[in-house]
């Protein structure tokens, strides 16, 4: 079993870093206005613009 690598709005963040929504597509070039955030291990997901959409780490 891997690492998970999207996560819903309300659940904490695995790890320390910078997360951004994606469509569930996992196609964050193809998202409008996405959000990008920085969060620390532990700390909430806030709510996404829509609920088609989840939050993954963002990569370099």
């Amino acid at each position: 079993m891997g690492e998970r690598t999207q996560f819903n709005p309300g659940e904490r963040a695995p790890n320390d870093g910078m997360y951004v929504e994606v469509s569930e597509a996992r196609h964050a070039g193809s998202v409008k206005d996405t959000v990008v955030i920085h969060l620390q291990r532990g700390e909430r997901f806030p709510e996404t613009k829509n609920k088609d959409r989840k939050w993954t780490h963002k990569k370099n």
